[in-house]
């Protein structure tokens, strides 16, 4: 039996303590990507080509894609993995389409006279950065940029690495990609944020990537929104005792072979579960094929702790606000509704992360590092703005024009004072 680790963390205890921090090992590289982001904005298109060499060794002339090469590339895709592209496409669509039917806009009468709402206007160009990883991930293209003309976007670029596989440009078409440019790196995100001779300013960029893509979008927002920072996967699962050691393993390890610094973890009122995953896991990386990635992963960042009682693992849990958050207790569901901080929940042991990872409909775009405890994962909504608007009749400048002119002249603010009884002393003197 493994011995118990003390927690920082009351009711608390580790059977299996990460040995790295996943917060403390994001690197900083601040000073290269400031200096990348420089080159690009001063000079373009020939900055975008020196970084592409040297980072990708692609020696590229033209960035863009070709509607040719796009053909070719769709020509290239295996009949079957199409068909599931367009499946996740056609599940990620409805999805969107369902969460944009919730998002309306609004008119309405405040006081007599007094007419206020919003708008919902959708982003006029994106940039969508679609990692080109070890694999080809061709559910990423579909998660950035499915939602986005769905929510009607003018225009959506798609930037992807120049060593990235076919099937990603087929990817980036099938969803619906404008443009698609093979640029990668913190250079494709100062390309879309700046615009150089090829690639066209955006106003918002969406889509994960190393930390290199991650720092670019901190230090670009501002001029541009980006969707969130995200960091490396995350899952974590919180089970009482009917949870399933081996499908708990198995959900971990299938999160654990994205990167080596992947973070998952069981948080379990169970030390017999506890041991038993524990046990499960080591067994399970002995005949996983991508164990080489998975097994550093869970060393240095995974996790089965043993909470005292409930409290205490919804507590940890919340703390944590994992990525991907999945729920195997008795009663799921009711369970998952005393749970706040998390990217995605995946509610009973049937709701497996990597159906939203590839095909069920929900964004895999989701906060990390803790980010869950303030805000969800991409969607439909970020993609659109809601601006907001008034307009006045007589009625209403008489009843909001004197406490407005009032409260400038406390302030001191002489010439809001004056805006504010301008309209009033006019509608009192045509009323005279």
């Amino acid at each position: 039996m493994t011995e118990p680790v003390t927690s920082p963390f009351p009711g608390v205890t580790y059977v299996k303590a990460p040995e790295r921090s996943s917060v403390s090992d994001n690197a900083p590289v601040e000073t290269l990507v400031a200096e990348i982001i420089a080159n690009v904005r001063a000079h373009g298109d020939k900055a975008v080509r020196d970084y592409s060499a040297k980072f990708d060794k692609a020696e590229l002339e033209v960035f863009e894609v070709t509607a040719e090469e796009r053909e070719a590339a769709l020509a290239e895709l295996n009949p079957q993995t199409r068909k599931d592209t367009e499946f996740a496409i056609g599940n990620v669509r409805k999805f969107a389409e369902a969460q944009l039917a919730t998002i309306l806009p609004l008119e309405v009468e405040t006081l007599p006279g007094v007419h206020m709402g919003h708008r919902v206007i959708p982003i006029e160009r994106v940039g969508c950065y679609v990692p080109g990883g070890r694999y080809p991930l061709l559910s990423a293209p579909i998660m950035t940029i499915v939602p986005a003309k769905v929510a009607g976007v003018d225009q959506v670029i798609a930037c992807l690495p120049p060593n990235a596989h076919k099937a990603m440009i087929a990817g980036c078409h099938l969803s619906g990609a404008d443009r698609i440019f093979r640029i990668g790196g913190a250079q494709a995100i100062a390309a879309m944020a700046y615009g150089t001779e090829s690639v066209p300013a955006v106003n918002k960029i969406v889509g994960p990537g190393n930390a290199f893509v991650n720092e670019a979008k901190r230090q670009v927002f501002g001029p541009v929104g980006i969707d969130q920072l995200a960091g490396p996967s995350e899952i974590f699962i919180v089970a009482d005792a009917s949870g399933d050691a081996e499908m708990i393993a198995t959900d971990m390890l299938a999160q654990a072979e994205h990167d080596i610094r992947t973070r998952v973890g069981l948080i379990t009122t169970d030390r017999a579960l506890a041991e038993a995953t524990l046990r499960e896991v080591e067994a399970q990386l002995e005949t996983l094929s991508t164990a080489n990635t998975a097994r550093e992963a869970w060393i240095n960042y995974g996790e089965i702790t043993v909470c005292d009682d409930e409290a205490a693992m919804i507590a940890y849990s919340d703390l944590i606000a994992a990525e991907h958050l999945q729920v195997h207790t008795v009663d799921a569901k009711a369970f998952a509704k005393k749970l706040r901080n998390y990217g995605s929940l995946f509610i009973g042991e049937l709701a497996s992360v990597v159906y939203s990872d590839k095909c069920s409909g929900t964004n895999h775009t989701l906060p990390t590092m803790g980010a869950g405890a303030y805000t969800g994962g991409l969607w439909v909504g970020a993609y659109v703005k809601i601006a907001t608007h008034q307009w006045l009749d007589e009625r209403g400048v008489a009843q909001v024009a004197p406490p407005a002119a009032r409260q400038s002249a406390s302030e001191g603010l002489e010439g809001h004072r004056r805006a504010a009884q301008l309209r009033l002393d006019r509608m009192q003197a045509k009323a005279n």
